[in-house]
């Protein structure tokens, strides 16, 4: 099957892989915005400029190198290709039953394995594509960019709690690795899903790259239908690592009584949209995406819920947040970070940097610190019953973060 389209300029992809018309992070970046210009741009005057923009990008002739996990542990990363006979794929049902790549980061021992590639060089290509068409960087530069996990490296002794991962519509699951890395490396497993045909790419076992479908060709149900469908996705990768005759090779490391979720942009609806589903999911964080699938009026059975937001969330900013907020009836907070934007909890504002062109606010080095932080925090207090006084209240370490209560 020969890959989509993956142009982002299109208004549907812009919505849904940025909050309120903004073009994601790097594509902004890259075609010479600021993250205010693509946020009040008309969606015609985007795309003109999209088109238009000359190609003034120039970028590190080193390599692109992801911030040093900061846990004890030493990282693995294994790959799983998953296939649900049970269910046809939602985007492109002639595909035959849905499947999914997924990236499986755990506490490995030292120096065991190979260095773990970023992606794939036609994921890189088809990304680049997606968000910075206009930009002269050579693929093979992305997908070599610099990880901390080895591949097939020796696991250690020990279960430890699961942490899913779901990354924004049109990113590849590559854009959330320094939190998949750093959270291995803090004493999780992670699972880090690519929702086939909603990423600009995404390489199988068998050489296919299958590019982004609803990125043009948006599902009937909208966005909503988008969330409901990784929610699917997610507990059928859930059944597939806890089962009585798992897939993965180590899954005996899991805790499957210890399991939690985090996304971006949509990924991060679908995290609640999952754990109103499936109650295996103990804990869950939303990190800067619109609630398109609202939590339910009667909560999440009292399970806690992190709100991490750019600028953008804070209160009387997205009435989606508000009605969260209202319905999570267990342990939550709501919290948004200075000088950040939309890309800020990805690797983005690395790789940027990286392309010559760092974004305003926050630093690269910063965004990533506070991401991993924060969401590292939330499960080492939920999954691992570990108090986390940085989640009490504002701390002068970290004053750009922003605890609202409505």
């Amino acid at each position: 099957m020969k890959p989509g389209n993956t142009d982002m300029a299109r208004p549907l992809g812009r919505v849904l892989t940025g909050r309120r018309g903004r073009l994601p992070r790097l594509a902004a970046i890259l075609l010479g915005f600021t993250t205010a210009t693509a946020c009040a741009a008309s969606p015609a005057q985007i795309v003109a400029a999209a088109h238009a923009a000359p190609s003034t990008v120039s970028y590190s002739s080193g390599t692109a190198v992801l911030p040093r996990p900061t846990g004890p542990h030493a990282v693995g990363r294994t790959t799983l290709h998953l296939l649900d006979a049970r269910r046809p794929d939602p985007w492109v049902p002639s595909a035959g039953p849905r499947q999914l790549m997924v990236s499986m980061y755990y506490p490995a021992r030292s120096k065991t394995g190979g260095p773990a590639p970023y992606m794939t060089t036609e994921e890189a290509r088809l990304f680049l594509q997606a968000k910075a068409p206009d930009a002269n960087i050579p693929p093979d530069k992305l997908s070599s960019a610099r990880t901390w996990a080895h591949t097939d490296a020796h696991p250690t002794r020990g279960r430890f709690p699961l942490v899913v991962l779901s990354p924004g519509l049109a990113f590849p699951r590559a854009t959330l690795t320094g939190l998949a890395e750093d959270l291995a490396g803090r004493g999780y497993v992670v699972a880090l899903v690519d929702h086939t045909y909603e990423t600009s790419g995404t390489t199988f076992p068998d050489g296919r790259t299958l590019a982004c479908v609803i990125c043009d060709k948006p599902p009937a149900g909208g966005p909503a239908a988008i969330a409901a469908s990784r929610a699917k996705d997610i507990s059928f990768v859930i059944d597939q690592l806890t089962t009585h005759h798992p897939v993965w090779q180590y899954a005996r490391m899991i805790d499957p009584k210890r399991i939690g979720m985090a996304g971006h942009s949509i990924g991060g609806n679908a995290a609640a949209t999952t754990m109103a589903t499936d109650h295996r999911v103990r804990a869950g964080v939303n990190m800067d995406g619109t609630f398109y699938t609202p939590v339910p009026a009667t909560g999440l059975d009292h399970r806690p819920f992190l709100l991490f937001g750019a600028q953008h969330e804070s209160p009387g900013m997205d009435p989606t947040w508000e009605q969260a907020w209202t319905s999570l009836n267990g342990w939550k907070r709501w919290l948004t970070v200075t000088g950040s934007d939309h890309g800020t909890f990805t690797d983005m504002p690395i790789l940027s940097a990286w392309a010559g062109k760092p974004g305003p606010g926050l630093s690269p080095q910063r965004a990533e610190q506070i991401t991993r932080t924060y969401v590292g925090a939330f499960f080492d207090l939920h999954l691992k019953g570990i108090p986390q006084p940085l989640l009490t209240g504002p701390s002068p370490a970290n004053p750009e973060i922003n605890f609202h209560n409505p």
